[in-house]
């Protein structure tokens, strides 16, 4: 046998992988793992240039992968742009902004991260923003992406009035008047945005390499970009010819309503031709099935349970989502679907069944993400139909978007089954754990505490756990993380456990997540990532 590149000693390896769960060592030859066991026995495969990582008795753990996640986008808002994640009142908005522009000559001042479970019509809108920014056009956008709001002047450089009709699957806020208040919904984003100066090719791969650093700070090695059009192939194919890309990226090609089936396969065909490499490809179609709770955007069953009730219709017909899942699932693309309402996760498994029912089975994983409401009907038929269920457990708690918002708006019965993650589980599905950065933190253990506590952090004070009954287990999360993530991505053969063959993607961890006081996962530091055996995070 050929020496090792690289032995990892004195280490607690947690491989994921059942023929061999344990070892103390393990060792690497051109980026693939070459064995597993004693230190002894790793030693003895070393040659004089061969490196040693003496692990210290941490953990060590496959490399986590978040399988839906704004890679791009988010690099280069968070990196370029203000941050308003810490807002929590509209003096903090104002604040924030005032501050950012006044170090940014750029056109328009643009800011992103800002909580819809606080902010809403009622407390934002331009005349708001005109007092940060009163001299410039300005665009802030929401975390969960699905909500916006323009100043005076950025209404007036988009050509935003009183005139202008909605966009399909969006619409601008209006006063009493009908003027626009500055709040945009949904595809309304879009429409803005593209009236807008962009960010140039350059400050998107900036983007993308702040963004990877970050993720690799937090143990990530592998992502899926879970929205990418022409411009985010571009970016990443570039990266990788450059050699600049250290995360595996998969991604997921957006569809709109307005496409036609043949369009779309024909433009995501090629993307995925066009995007093969060691470090980035495109496999899979997005599909936008409704928006979110916070603007009343979410496609439910029954109509919403407050008093001004009302519901919100499905972004696409169910014509089209069964007529374009089942051509694209011949082409052999997964199918990922964002579906937060009950009516629109049902509909994406009435689209995932007369795919299979047309295309056969196949191991596809197609998935549903977030799914924020679930009818319980609806369970059992991840696992009956293969279907994936692609879930952001740091939502699973008590905080204003789920009881003051959520909660009043579907009513107590249909809240029994928000975010019902043991259930499914329970019910046999798939199940890969992530985060939806920039929605959210993707800091991976913050969310895996989450999911094992269904409680906020304790520094955030004493609050009792959100549905407990649907909380999962550590081995559980990590899981989503490792293997589930792995398949969630295609990319079994090569990554999500540590075995003889695989690539050498792997965790070094300040503590034992399996062990430590459950509220203390959310503190775990990462003290090395390697990815294919080079080390990407950390002083080894």
């Amino acid at each position: 046998m050929l020496p090792a590149d690289l032995i990892l000693i004195n280490a607690r390896i947690m491989t994921m992988d059942g023929a061999v769960p344990r070892a103390e060592a393990l060792a690497v030859r051109n980026g693939r793992i070459l064995a597993l066991g004693s230190a002894a026995d790793m030693r003895a495969l070393a040659s004089g240039a061969t490196r040693v990582i003496d692990a210290g008795g941490r953990l060590v753990l496959p490399g986590f992968q978040d399988t839906h996640i704004h890679l791009q986008d988010s690099g280069q808002d968070y990196s370029q742009n203000a941050d308003l994640t810490d807002a929590r009142t509209p003096d903090d908005i104002v604040s924030t902004l005032a501050a950012f522009a006044k170090t940014h000559a750029r056109a328009w001042v643009n800011g992103t991260g800002w909580y819809s479970g606080i902010f809403h019509t009622g407390n934002l809108d331009r005349h708001l923003l005109d007092r940060a920014v009163p001299d410039r056009p300005c665009l802030i956008v929401a975390s969960d992406g699905h909500n916006a709001c323009l100043n005076s002047l950025g209404c007036q450089a988009v050509g935003l009035t009183s005139a202008t009709p909605d966009p399909q699957n969006g619409s601008f806020v209006r006063d009493a008047d009908g003027e626009p208040t500055g709040m945009l919904y949904e595809n309304a984003i879009m429409w803005a945005e593209a009236r807008m100066p962009r960010p140039s090719d350059a400050d998107f791969a900036e983007g993308v390499k702040w963004a990877q650093a970050l993720a690799h700070r937090n143990g990530i090695t592998g992502v899926l970009d879970a929205r990418v059009e022409e411009r985010h192939v571009r970016v990443y194919r570039a990266l990788e010819a450059a050699g600049e890309l250290t995360l595996r990226v998969a991604a997921t090609a957006l569809v709109n309503a307005f496409d036609t089936t043949d369009g779309a396969v024909e433009r995501l065909t090629g993307f995925r031709a066009s995007a093969g490499g060691e470090r980035f490809k495109v496999h899979s179609a997005k599909f936008f099935l409704d928006g979110v709770i916070e603007n009343r955007t979410a496609a439910m069953i029954a109509p919403y349970s407050d008093a001004e009730g009302g519901n919100a219709p499905l972004m696409f017909t169910p014509g089209q989502i069964n007529e374009m899942f089942t051509a694209l699932d011949a082409a052999r693309f997964q199918i990922h679907v964002h579906a937060i309402g009950d009516l629109a996760v049902r509909a994406a498994l009435d689209g995932c069944e007369a795919a299979r029912r047309v295309n056969g089975d196949w191991p596809s994983l197609h998935q549903i993400a977030h799914i924020q409401f679930i009818d319980p009907a609806d369970i059992p038929r991840f696992h009956k139909l293969g279907v994936m269920a692609n879930v952001q457990p740091l939502w699973a708690r008590s905080e204003p978007s789920v009881t003051d918002v959520a909660v009043p708006m579907v009513g107590n019965d249909r809240s029994r089954w928000i975010y019902a993650f043991r259930s499914l589980l329970d019910a046999g599905a798939a199940m890969a754990l992530s985060s939806d950065w920039g929605v959210s933190t993707l800091n991976p253990f913050q969310i895996i505490e989450t999911a094992v506590t269904r409680q906020p952090p304790v520094a955030e004070g004493k609050v009792p756990p959100f549905l407990p009954e649907e909380r999962i287990t550590r081995a559980e999360a990590i899981a989503g993380y490792t293997t589930g993530a792995a398949a969630a991505a295609w990319r079994s053969a090569d990554t999500g456990t540590l075995s003889p063959g695989k690539c050498a993607d792997l965790i070094i961890l300040d503590r034992d997540i399996l062990t430590c006081p459950a509220h203390d996962i959310g503190d775990t530091q990462v003290v090395a990532t390697l990815v294919d055996g080079e080390v990407v995070h950390g002083a080894v």
